[in-house]
């Protein structure tokens, strides 16, 4: 089996989310200087980069991103090629996704930028991104999909992730698909484990 490490790496100056708290690393203990040993002090928005989204994000009742389950978040999955559009829809979605995958991952156009800093972003990163419409987010609650994912620190609007939350699919945000080609995979998609959080950074891993 060959493996995609589908997760972005994270580091001082990559892109985030606009208003969300930025990546810092700080030398907390150094060996070159008389310390026991290296140590760093990091910082950073628990949406930052590959991540989970927990339904706790938008609501205060909602599931913390602890209480996923592994069997939601780990098995078989594909990743559909919609580079070209500028929104997903429902209508794009008929033909395309033929089977029934209980993991979905979309590769768009929005993928090179999330390399690349926020100033060079096309437009207003709040909405000129390739993401799912309602419409898209209610076929995949139809098909019975659990996890969906896109290359992009939004999937979409707010109404997207309700519907989806409330259809029972858990949302990833973040996945670096620049190398990664359509076609079925095995997925792992493990969160950090931070208790009562409404999302973390995770690692995205295909295998093929």
């Amino acid at each position: 089996m060959k493996f995609y490490d589908a997760t972005l790496p994270i580091r001082e100056g990559m892109w985030t989310f606009p208003l969300d708290p930025p990546y810092k690393s700080e030398i907390f203990m150094e060996a070159a200087k008389g310390d026991m040993y290296d140590l760093a002090l990091l910082s950073f928005g628990n949406h930052l980069g590959t991540h989970v989204d927990a339904p706790k994000h938008y609501s205060k009742d909602g599931i913390t991103v602890d209480q996923i389950s592994l069997d939601v978040l780990v098995g078989p999955g594909v990743v559909v090629d919609m580079r070209g559009k500028s929104e997903i829809d429902g209508k794009d979605l008929e033909g395309v996704v033929k089977e029934k995958p209980e993991r979905i991952f979309f590769k768009t156009d929005n993928g090179p930028w999330l390399l690349k800093a926020k100033s060079e972003f096309p437009g207003d990163p709040h909405k000129d991104f390739v993401h799912l419409t309602d419409n898209a987010a209610k076929y995949l609650v139809d098909l019975k999909v659990r996890l969906a994912g896109i290359d992009y620190q939004s999937i979409g609007p707010e109404t997207v992730h309700h519907i989806l939350w409330d259809g029972g699919v858990t949302i990833m945000e973040g996945a670096n698909l620049l190398d990664v080609a359509e076609g079925s995979y095995q997925v792992w998609c493990l969160p950090l484990r931070i208790e009562g959080a409404d999302a973390a950074p995770a690692r995205l891993v295909l295998g093929k």
